[in-house]
């Protein structure tokens, strides 16, 4: 009799999992289509294409769910009022219609089911995975940050300009204006390297994770900052090459590389330049952390 009892509550278990895992496909499917289809194809607003990276980083998620399904199912059932909380604000916030809102309810909900199911263990659990969704949702943090990329367009522009008078041009920078030959390039506030930025950091998180090296306070925090400088020259070479091509009546090259795939391959290979550099770093930290301390008799 325990062992069919035991047999009646895992199916029911089951059961209730595939019940809500249909529901939220039902949610929320429709919407994730839109956000990939905006994505790939480039037919969402501006502020949402910031959040592309979802496209690997939605499904590295879903993988690191299902990798830890075994440990889930040993955690203990014990709900948490904050589960409650989340899953009523999520509810609120899909049926409100609003886009922001909805998109946002998507982390919202889950985060509350690993609350209600398995207390503050499941959400730890989940606590990656959780955050990689979110960083992926598109949201109007891009909108919101654009009145303060001034300085970093100036700059941005300021270098593209030396760059190119070295190479016997000449250029007048003017603010975020760039004349070259008489000809202008705008440095836009959406082309101001925030979208890469945003890029760059996503990745570099899934790679400290992935290696392992995100639990090293050291490492992760050397890794991140010089990620982020790479990221901010890469984007001021390839604001000094959208110059050259303009002021050169290269436009065909122009519009490869700011409206075409030219710029995902550039993005592509220069977060390909994190995981060497990733790489070395550990390298460099786990021989430094062998060396013997200051002070200490090596013989």
């Amino acid at each position: 009799m325990a062992f069919q009892q035991q047999l009646k509550q895992r199916n029911t278990g089951q059961l209730l999992n595939i019940a809500i895992f249909g529901f939220l496909v039902l949610l929320y499917a429709p919407l994730l289509l839109h956000w990939v289809d905006g994505w790939l194809n480039k037919s969402i607003s501006i502020e949402h294409e910031y959040f592309s990276h979802g496209i690997i980083g939605l499904p590295f998620a879903a993988y690191l769910i299902w990798l830890n399904r075994k440990k889930w199912h040993r955690l203990q059932d014990k709900a948490h009022p904050l589960g409650a909380i989340l899953l009523s604000i999520g509810g609120i916030f899909y049926l409100s219609g609003i886009p922001e809102w909805v998109n946002i309810s998507l982390p919202t909900i889950l985060a509350g089911l690993c609350f209600w199911f398995k207390g503050i263990p499941g959400f730890r659990l989940q606590a990656f995975a959780l955050l990689l969704i979110f960083l992926a949702t598109p949201t109007a943090l891009p909108y919101l940050l654009v009145p303060y990329t001034l300085p970093l367009q100036s700059f941005i522009a300021s270098t593209a300009g030396f760059i190119l008078n070295q190479l016997g041009m000449e250029v007048v920078v003017d603010s975020i204006n760039i004349y070259v030959n008489g000809r202008i390039v705008e440095v836009a506030p959406y082309c101001a390297g925030l979208k890469m930025l945003f890029t760059t950091f996503y990745v570099s998180l899934m790679l400290l994770y992935w290696t392992g090296a995100l639990f090293s306070r050291r490492t992760t925090t050397w890794f991140l900052s010089f990620a982020l400088i790479i990221s901010i020259i890469a984007n001021i070479i390839r604001n000094t090459l959208l110059s050259f091509f303009h002021g050169t009546g290269r436009e065909a090259a122009f519009k490869w590389l700011h409206d075409s795939w030219g710029g995902d391959l550039y993005s592509a290979c220069m977060l390909l330049l994190l995981v060497p550099l990733l790489n070395s770093m550990n390298d460099y930290f786990s021989t430094d952390s062998k060396l013997p301390e200051s002070g200490e008799n090596a013989g």
